[in-house]
């Protein structure tokens, strides 16, 4: 049995995706651009997309910006809004210190050309507190980004309340919601944001595909430059058969019955409660009253996580150490550090995503693996030291 339990990373695509970018790629030749029957045919596919993940997010067709992934939307939402405002007396961006890297990186380069970046602190629970926000914004500031979910440990933000102190002070507020589209409802008006982000293979789409909402009337400038697709907002040829794709996932996404929310934190709970009465020295990290309902972190005292990830992997279970963006260093996860955890803590932490494809047998295989494989790992740890 594999258990892929990693769908934070990405989900695999629905069956009705790959069929539906499977006939764009045979029967749709056109460039959306040509006025000809062949492209007229592609534009209408196109605009059907884009109608799909507008409706997704409660926002109209026309505001929405087709991209090539999260982190392209993410670098136009932050260097449009800059773009637009150079030179003007506004010139912070404010964001927190658990954003994901296309935000965290993007608002640091603007820093090395002049721009003040600010980094909201947040506690234990993962959240931002308004106040924190409030205290820290002023007339110069030009943006606030804050992540409606948190990729790490899954963590909903209140949007809605840092949206109205932004816009207080006259702010735009922009938010990554790459990781809440597709698992929780999520409302563009609701949220009372300016610009947000998602990418289609979060929500069982391709991967290679995402978007940007812009409200009506928001000046951008635009990240590329070229021909005037996407109304002169984002230049190049788009990806027709991924944006297809999107959109049948948007189109899957936005029925109710699809989010699967219960029925995933059930499984959730499930797993994370085994996990915790049957391993000892465990705990959950951040809060877990607002979570998204398919996502837990779980710190495991005297294992080392990248060590733990390899022993499930060998047992077919696929979990992961954080974000897929970071793979590779070994560096603690910059949001549990943002959360006070210890260096020990967050390198002994795995997280933990399902997505509509887990069964509640799946989480029983974990629970009856995982136990056994934590404490080989700590009886090596113990014969390590104590050579």
């Amino acid at each position: 049995m594999r258990i892929y339990l990693d769908h934070n990373a990405t989900t695999p695509p629905h069956p009705a995706v790959v069929d539906a970018v499977t006939r764009a790629m045979r029967d749709l030749t056109g460039n959306p651009s040509s006025v000809h029957a062949f492209g007229q045919e592609a534009r209408a596919a196109l605009e059907a997309a884009r109608a799909e993940v507008a409706t997704l997010i409660g926002a109209s067709p026309s505001e929405l910006v087709l991209t090539a992934s999260g982190t392209e939307a993410n670098n136009l939402a932050i260097r449009g809004v800059v773009g637009a405002l150079e030179g003007s007396a506004r010139c912070e961006i404010l964001t927190t210190a658990i954003e994901h890297e296309a935000v965290l990186n993007t608002g640091r380069a603007l820093a090395r050309r002049g721009w003040t970046l600010t980094m909201l602190p947040v506690g234990a629970s993962g959240l931002v507190d308004p106040d924190t926000l409030a205290n820290a914004i002023s007339e110069r500031t030009a943006l606030v980004s804050v992540m409606h979910a948190n990729n790490e440990i899954g963590t909903v933000q209140p949007i809605e309340v840092l949206s109205r102190i932004a816009h207080d002070h006259g702010a735009v507020m922009h938010t990554d919601a790459v990781q809440s589209v597709g698992k929780i409802p999520v409302d563009v008006n609701g949220l009372g944001v300016d610009l947000l982000s998602l990418a289609g293979h979060k929500f069982y789409g391709p991967k290679g595909t995402g978007a940007l909402w812009i409200r009506r009337g928001r000046r951008l400038a635009p990240l590329l430059t070229g021909g005037r697709q996407e109304r002169n907002r984002r230049a190049g040829t788009e990806n027709l058969p991924g944006l297809v794709g999107l959109g049948v996932a948007a189109s899957i996404a936005s029925r109710p019955e699809e989010y699967q929310a219960e029925r995933l934190r059930v499984l959730r709970d499930r797993l994370e409660q085994g996990i915790l009465e049957r391993v000892a020295g465990t705990a959950v990290n951040g809060t877990a009253a607002a979570r998204v309902p398919n996502t837990t972190n779980i710190s495991f005292e005297r294992v080392e996580a990248e060590s733990l990830l390899i022993a499930l992997d060998l047992e077919g279970i696929a979990v992961s150490t954080g974000s897929a963006c970071s793979s590779g260093t070994l560096e603690p996860s910059h949001v549990l550090k943002a959360m006070g955890l210890g260096a020990a803590r967050a390198q002994s932490s795995l997280r933990f995503s399902l997505g509509r494809g887990n069964t509640e047998a799946e989480i029983e295989r974990v629970l009856d693996v995982l136990p056994a494989a934590v404490e080989k790992l700590r009886r090596l740890t113990r014969s390590a030291v104590s050579v």
